[in-house]
């Protein structure tokens, strides 16, 4: 690791939570938190898989964004220029239909396209194995005894 990134190593976490716990406990003994950072090592990608993705799942969430994202705005964009609030009303909810389906279709689409290869759904994340907490040469030492004291209450 390199200086100008972070400095001295003064404390190493299991979890972004505890490395964050720590900064904050600098923080509250009024050590000047600017000269610190985080950093993450190991960093690993986790996808949690959801579940299994049919034609009517990709049809239906395809519906549900083309609505909420392309139809809605669309039709509060047409609704600016209606005279009252039918024309309103009528300028969203046919926003709304349109949008659900063209993202019908679309989502139909590259389900297709797939042809089969990623028949899943999927979240992902990336994750580190450790975080250290660096701080600037001049401050290290001070921030190590913070921590030290701060580690010795779990």
């Amino acid at each position: 690791m390199s200086m100008p990134l972070g400095g001295v190593q003064v404390g190493s976490y299991d979890t972004y939570e505890r490395a964050q716990a720590a900064v904050d406990h600098l923080s509250d003994e009024k050590f000047p938190v600017e000269n610190v950072t985080i950093i993450g090592s190991d960093l690993r990608q986790v996808e949690q898989v959801l579940g299994r993705l049919t034609t009517g799942r990709a049809i239906a969430a395809g519906a549900a964004g083309g609505a909420r994202w392309w139809g809605l705005f669309v039709g509060l964009l047409l609704g600016i220029f209606s005279e009252d609030g039918a024309g309103w009303i009528g300028a969203v909810l046919t926003g709304l239909l349109v949008g659900v389906v063209f993202g019908a279709l679309f989502g139909w689409m590259g389900y297709a396209a797939t042809q089969g290869k990623r028949d899943f759904t999927s979240t992902s994340r990336i994750v580190a194995g450790r975080y250290d907490v660096m701080c600037t040469p001049p401050h290290a030492e001070q921030a190590r005894e913070i921590l030290a004291r701060f580690s010795l209450r779990f």
